[in-house]
């Protein structure tokens, strides 16, 4: 098992920029802005000599509240499974009365714990850590996470403290990310409540307020001998509601969320019926080309009324979903949500299967036969033969000529007919058209010297002549 060491500390001192420093990625959101972390992320340490578990927290305070009350049972929750814990404070704040009930707190947890105190730059290291002696947790140590300086000797003196693995274990390897699978939906739809009923753990914060998740967060998992990475993303809305800068960062994340992902779960809100940023963001996935599951949460309780009114609304909003299957689930209660993971399988299935080329020849031969491409100036477009292009969206490239004349409603009748035959559910399908080469084109280049001595003599005798 990789050590496990924890970041914690009062809020905005630096945590997040000190993970992504010691883990080389951009994977916390990092702003000027207290509170920015809610939940617990997890990262793989590449600096110091080894490899390591590095998990960032929210910031902890006396005085939590709500939501805030929420972050510290997840900060709780690091501090016992950590190996050995970062304490982070403020250079430039001083040692405040926080820092000290911090202090405090995790003096009782027994863990091997460093003070660091950053923020170091352009100030002396032993005048910015003088005051923070009075903590009592042994001598500070000063580093700068922004700029990188100290982290490397940070991280050496942090392995001479973690217990030694045995010799014979190896060098050890992250586990396998399996299917990624991106949770989305507009803001208080349920997602992070969905994804700690699939892990049954409160492994996120949920809070009763939009906005709660502010960062996409990854969690790894296991169900029998498939490894899943949940990756729990920040509510969507309309671009004109969207004013703060935290914010529009939280989007474009959830953005590169669907980007990475193999699988999107759609979480749509029963109760707030389907807007038009459900619509926006569908076809945001559908244009990403992910395999798609539609989940409609906080079904339980509604009225048959009602119940049908959001079925109804879904055909028509979201008609071009054609492709997907719709789950009416309540991921509070957990109605429903345990035939997602079986969707997940079978649409991540189908977006990454081997299409045999035979089978995609017969399919468009079919085709053709039932409907002609249509003349385009008195020439019949004509489509010859078909293969595989692409996974994950499947992608069939078709040749022929005038391709680029092929209208648009027989690019759909045939992206219809190969969806059918081949039952390729829960995922988008692209269609390519190629056109073939001219094969006299640049006939004249591939002329043997002795043809084109001939050729050019030819041309002076005729020059001559005339």
């Amino acid at each position: 098992m990789l050590p496990v060491v924890t970041l914690v500390g009062r809020s905005n001192v630096g945590k997040s920029t000190l993970f992504n420093r010691l883990t080389r990625t951009r994977d916390a959101l990092v702003a000027d802005v207290p509170g920015l972390t809610r939940d617990r992320r997890y990262g793989v340490g590449c600096v110091g000599p080894a490899p390591y578990i590095l998990v960032d927290t929210g910031g902890l305070s006396g005085t939590a509240q709500g939501v805030e009350a929420l972050m510290e049972r997840q900060v709780v929750r690091a501090i016992e499974e950590a190996d050995h814990l970062l304490f982070l404070v403020d250079a430039r704040d001083g040692c405040t009365g926080d820092d000290a009930e911090i202090a405090e707190r995790l003096r009782r947890a027994g863990k091997p714990l460093t003070l660091v105190v950053n923020k170091t730059d352009h100030l002396d290291p032993a005048v910015a850590t003088a005051e923070f002696h009075a903590l009592g947790l042994g001598d500070p140590f000063p580093i700068a996470a922004a700029h990188g300086r100290g982290v490397a000797s940070l991280i050496g003196e942090v392995f001479a403290r973690l217990p030694r693995p045995e010799p014979d274990l190896g060098q050890p390897t992250a586990p396998s990310a399996g299917i990624e699978i991106a949770v989305v939906g507009r803001p208080n739809a349920g997602k992070s409540t969905l994804i700690n009923r699939l892990l049954g753990d409160e492994r996120l914060v949920t809070f009763d307020s939009p906005g709660t998740t502010r960062d996409a967060v990854r969690v790894p998992f296991r169900r029998g001998e498939q490894a899943y990475t949940l990756i729990d993303t920040a509510g969507v809305r309309r671009r004109s509601r969207v004013q703060d800068v935290v914010e529009k960062f939280s989007v474009i994340k959830t953005l590169q969320a669907i980007e990475a992902s193999n699988v999107v779960v759609l979480v749509l809100d029963a109760r707030e019926g389907i807007g038009e940023q459900d619509a926006t963001l569908t076809g945001h996935i559908v244009e990403s080309g992910r395999a798609l599951v539609v989940a409609v949460n906080k079904w339980d309780g509604l009225p048959q009324e009602q119940r049908d009114k959001i079925r109804r609304s879904v055909a028509r909003k979201l008609g071009f979903l054609d492709f997907a299957a719709v789950h009416f689930i309540s991921a509070l209660h957990g109605s429903g949500v345990g035939l997602l993971l079986d969707e997940v399988d079978l649409v991540f299935a189908n977006a990454t299967r081997d299409l045999s080329t035979p089978e995609l020849n017969n399919i468009l031969e079919a085709a053709v036969q039932e409907h002609q491409p249509p003349l385009v100036r008195g020439r019949r477009i004509k489509l010859r033969y078909a293969h595989q292009g692409g996974r994950n969206p499947p992608l069939i490239v078709i040749h022929g000529n005038q391709t680029d004349e092929v209208p648009d409603a027989y690019r759909r009748f045939l992206m219809r007919r190969f969806r059918e035959a081949l039952n390729l559910y829960g995922t988008p399908l692209r269609i390519e058209l190629r056109a073939g080469a001219n094969p006299f084109r640049g006939r004249r280049n591939r002329l043997t010297p002795r043809q084109e001595r001939n050729r050019k003599r030819l041309k002076e005798f005729v020059r001559r002549k005339t």
